[in-house]
């Protein structure tokens, strides 16, 4: 973004600072949120004492959409669409047609959490899961006899 060069320098330089500004115009990093990863989804994560919140924006999704997997201490969201809305005049004609089809994934690296007491509910196109994480046993200790 910045330049550490002399001030003279720049001055020096006219042609180099003009063909430096035109390229940043067509730089495709400049356009970044635009061509971002258009097959996932925003997600809030928070940590508890206890367990682990995570909030995963789903508009549009259904929970038969939605699937949800603990694998190799991976937790996996994919939803998927496949939706077609069709208009047709009183002959049958179709007027306007438009489909809707793809899937969307997201995965987590999850650790020492208990698998079997996931949560998951999904309220105004908001994905909940409450997952708990593993109750950590305190070092017990034996004293040893001596024979």
């Amino acid at each position: 973004m910045f330049d550490l060069v002399p001030f003279r320098k720049r001055n020096d330089d006219l042609f180099g600072q003009m063909l430096k500004s035109f390229n940043e115009v067509f730089d495709p990093n400049a356009l970044a949120p635009l061509h971002g990863n258009t097959r996932s989804f925003r997600t809030d994560i928070r940590e508890k004492e206890y367990a682990y919140l995570i909030e995963a924006e789903l508009p549009g999704f259904t929970k038969e959409d939605i699937e949800i997997d603990v694998n190799d201490k991976y937790l996996t969201i994919r939803a998927a669409r496949n939706q077609v809305e069709e208009e047709k005049d009183e002959k049958g004609t179709i007027i306007r047609r438009e489909r809707h089809y793809g899937q969307f994934a997201r995965q987590f690296y999850v650790e020492n959490i208990e698998e079997d007491g996931i949560k998951a509910k999904l309220e105004d196109g908001v994905l909940k899961l409450d997952i708990p994480k593993k109750v950590k046993k305190e070092p017990s200790s034996k004293r040893i006899g001596i024979e």
